[in-house]
């Protein structure tokens, strides 16, 4: 199928009827595939991922509204019209609050259901130009590792591109999760010491009377342990660049001695008398108010200062919003790849969910909250109930006793392997419904098709 051609599959009982509507919607941009018996309809839908269906409201074994909500399940952005010869305005309002696109009357005017399949036409081929466009702004949104096309992110990656070829010391700021880590690996990729290393330290993570050591390492004998020299981090990052994380939690005693290295371009290992001289560029990050700090005498003013003189702040994912629909993809493409499952995307509702919620916990939190979503879809679109409990139900998340002063996260996916995770919920919705498949496949939002193949994919049937 060309990019601008649209698949419709007609499902009607009567093979004059099939025969009559295809030859009367034959155009050349639209692909028709028939089906006289609604499974196969169905499974011809699963299989071509059609823009378009039409099907009969009664047919014998399945009426058309089942078919219309197994389409639905299988994925929302399907259009479907339903053509019956006993319309009721009851069914009619029944199938359009179901999902239908349309629903007309038999039998109906050529002139008129062309006139509809032919707007539908124009609003897929519309969505598929869309998408492309789409891919193409996601391509051009990609900053060295970054995501981003807003005003705030085009600001940094400029501020970056300009700093990159000069700097010494940069400082990162951002709130936790914004992405600091991938703000200073573009600094790195971008200097002119790029082919160098880049070297990273947690400062949060450092045993404080290991501090001094881990970064400028010690000779044999210098304390009880020390059995052998060490070279520490400033000298293993020669002629590259030292990432210092969370820089706000280094104790006050290294911070003196990180001066001096900066200031002079040289280390002193523990229990040496001999300085070394060293080529390296900073960048140090946090989370903090440096300045606050400062003013509390918990973080030494001229160091401040040494690393401030350039900064480069990392917007949070609240002043970004713009973004969130271009990272969400992101995170689908990436762990659809990771689960190899097939993922279109998120339903519309799904989407507004996303879009109300604050993120508190930035880029970090959203992509734990796609990776979650992704785990547990079982069909091709993401939808609410995919997403972490806390998504669905925020009023409840916020009324439980907060823990530590943290806002809530996305929980982890649990431990087991993907196929692990499918299983159980395929047999967790069976033993809900009592065995029943239907039933079973409504829960999960999946076909009754779908849901059986992986009943015997997981030896569940």
């Amino acid at each position: 199928m060309t990019s601008s051609e649209v698949t419709l599959v007609i499902i009607d009982d009567n093979p004059g009827s099939l025969e009559l509507l295809s030859t009367a919607l034959s155009r050349s941009e639209l692909r028709i595939i028939t089906a006289s018996d609604p499974e196969e309809g169905i499974e011809a839908v699963f299989r071509e991922h059609p823009q378009i269906v039409l099907t009969d409201l009664v047919m014998p074994g399945i009426s058309g509204l089942e078919v219309l909500d197994r389409i639905v399940e299988f994925d929302p952005a399907i259009d479907v019209i339903l053509m019956t010869a006993h319309y009721t305005s009851e069914s009619a309002v029944d199938a359009v609050r179901r999902g239908a696109a349309d629903y007309l009357n038999k039998p109906i005017p050529i002139a008129l259901l062309r006139e509809r399949i032919s707007r539908l036409i124009v609003e897929a081929q519309l969505r598929q130009r869309t998408m492309a466009v789409d891919r193409e702004l996601a391509e051009s949104a990609r900053f060295e590792g970054m995501v981003g096309r807003s005003p705030a992110m085009w600001e940094m990656f400029s501020r970056i591109r300009r700093i990159a070829p000069h700097f010494r010391t940069v400082l990162v700021t951002g709130e936790t999760g914004t992405g600091k880590e991938l703000a200073a690996r573009a600094l790195c990729a971008l200097s002119p010491v790029k082919n160098g290393r880049l070297v990273v330290l947690n400062c949060s993570a450092v045993v404080e009377t290991l501090f001094e050591s881990e970064l400028f390492g010690h000779v044999r004998g210098a304390f009880t342990g020390a059995t052998q020299d060490k070279t520490g981090l400033f000298e293993f990052a020669d002629k590259g660049v030292l990432f210092l994380d969370e820089i706000g939690d280094m104790p006050l005693a290294t911070q003196a001695k990180l001066l001096r290295a900066l200031q002079n371009q040289e280390v002193l290992r523990v229990g040496s008398l001999t300085p070394r001289k060293v080529d390296v560029r900073v960048v140090a990050a946090t989370h903090r108010d440096l300045r606050e700090a400062v003013a509390e005498k918990q973080f030494r003013e001229d160091l401040f200062y040494r690393l401030s003189m350039v900064e480069v702040r990392v917007p949070a994912l609240a002043e970004r919003k713009e973004d969130l629909p271009l990272l969400t993809k992101y995170f689908t493409d990436k762990f659809a790849g990771q689960y190899q499952k097939t993922i279109n995307g998120l339903t519309q509702r799904a989407q507004v969910v996303l879009a109300r919620h604050e993120w508190p916990g930035n880029i970090r939190e959203l992509e734990n909250v796609i990776g979650y979503a992704c785990m547990m879809v079982l069909g091709e679109t993401i939808d609410v109930q995919d997403l972490p409990e806390y998504l669905r139900f925020p009023l409840r998340a916020n009324s439980a006793p907060a823990s530590g002063g943290h806002s809530a996260a996305a929980p982890a996916p649990t431990e087991g392997t993907f196929e692990e995770h499918e299983k159980r919920l395929i047999a967790e919705a069976l033993a809900h419904a009592n065995g029943n498949q239907s039933g079973a496949a409504r829960a999960l939002r999946i076909g009754r098709d779908a849901l059986r193949y992986k009943m015997r994919k997981h030896g569940l049937l």
